[in-house]
């Protein structure tokens, strides 16, 4: 059988919540650890809460990190959310540097506490806005609020990847797309109806 969204299980939680948000948007979601269901899907969300280095460390020991870079070289749709974005890159500062999947160049660094005495995590409610044409944001205005909870964020070294800025002190990469690749810091499943939207614009993107 092949899962039409197969949605990782990497043990860093919040897999239910996202579950339940695509299923409400008329996706199939399949939640899985295994790196055969992840190769065969169609398409797959890998989301991810917590530490970098705990998230990465399950997705190698569970051969899952391959069956990830054969979907994605596959060209089939990645949707990341929260570690899902993070993990694309080279590396990450928790707690490191610790080595990401470097599918894409550059690295996760954390919010310095004197950048406009920032709290950190950055939690709650921001308004991001659209760098550039992405489809999944059909619908949404830019400016849309969308929740966050997050301490580090991405710099890519291809600034033409960003699809979405958000503003917390400083200017930061809200969401990223690369060809097949789309991923987003915060927390869509958690959004209300903006994040609802975006999802359903994935599921209905076939």
């Amino acid at each position: 059988m092949t899962a039409d969204i197969a949605v990782i299980d990497s043990g860093s939680g919040n897999l239910r919540s996202v579950e339940k948000a695509l299923r409400k948007v008329g996706g199939d979601p399949v939640v899985t650890s295994d790196p055969d269901v992840v190769r065969r899907a169609r398409r797959i969300v890998v989301p991810g809460q917590g530490a970098f280095a705990a998230c990465r460390h399950s997705l190698q020991a569970r051969g899952l990190d391959q069956a990830i870079r054969e979907v994605i070289a596959d060209g089939r749709p990645y949707f990341g959310i929260c570690l899902g974005l993070q993990l694309l890159y080279e590396s990450s500062e928790e707690h490191g540097p610790v080595p990401g999947l470097g599918i894409l160049r550059g690295q996760v660094v954390r919010f310095r506490p004197d950048e406009r005495s920032l709290k950190v995590p950055h939690m709650g409610w921001n308004g991001v806005h659209v760098e550039r044409g992405e489809r999944l944001f059909s619908g949404i205005p830019s400016g849309s609020h969308f929740y966050f909870v997050h301490s580090y964020y991405v710099v890519p070294q291809d600034r033409e990847s960003i699809a979405l800025r958000c503003r917390y002190g400083i200017e930061f990469a809200a969401a990223i797309r690369t060809g097949n690749l789309f991923a987003c810091q915060f927390h869509p499943e958690k959004s209300q109806t903006a994040g609802l939207r975006l999802l359903a614009n994935f599921v209905g993107d076939a």
